[in-house]
This record gives structure tokens, sequence and C-alpha cells, in this order.
């Protein structure tokens, strides 16, 4: 699936990854553990997204962030502060990992 104009945002907890494709406005979960994260490379692999991006998150981004370069797909990561205030600024003062996951990937359509 090529999906023109893809934007992945995924936030980074203990457990799982809540990933959010703002294209098509859904979000899903997929555990954090090395079965996860290769599972999660192979999806947005045949994605191929013009940008992901994470929250630094204590360090827990980094296994993650780390396989999506070695897999070639244009990663990055983000201060969380300035996140979540393009969240404020553009309406979404909830605060959920689905919310957290697509604001995410909305910060980096242009």
């Amino acid at each position: 699936m090529n999906a023109e104009g893809c934007f992945v945002g995924i936030d980074v907890c203990k457990a799982e990854f809540e990933v959010g494709v703002i294209s098509e406005d859904k979000t899903w979960k997929t555990p954090y553990n090395h079965e996860g994260i290769d599972k999660l490379v192979e999806e947005l692999s045949d994605m191929s997204p013009e940008l992901v991006i994470l929250e630094a998150t204590g360090g827990l981004e980094v296994p993650l962030t780390g396989a999506l370069a070695a897999a070639d797909l244009p990663v990055v990561v983000v201060n969380p502060r300035q996140v979540r205030d393009f969240a404020k600024a553009s309406g979404k003062l909830a605060k959920t990992d689905s919310i957290d996951a697509l604001v995410l990937a909305a910060s980096a359509k242009p």
C-alpha cells in the first residue's frame, strides 16, 4: 500500500506502541517487544510513509527508531513538549495514546 502523503505518528509506551496514520485517521496498537518492532517495521515498509515521527520517551524510542532507520524508513524523534504545544494549538486538549499518535502524525504533515 503506497499512500502518498502518508504520515505516521507513534506514541511509545512501556508495554506497547500506539500507531496513528493521519491520512487514514486510524490507530492501532503493537506490543513493545522484538516481534512487535519487526511487525511494525514490516507494516510501515509496506505503507511507504513520507515520515514516521516519535516522541523522545526516556530512551524507550531508541530500539524502534533504530529498526525504522535500518529499514530505510524516514523517521524523526521530536521533543514531547513541542508536540503537546502543537496539540493544544490545534484544539486537541484531551490526552490519550490514540490522540497522541494522531497528533504526532499531524505535526509531521507540512
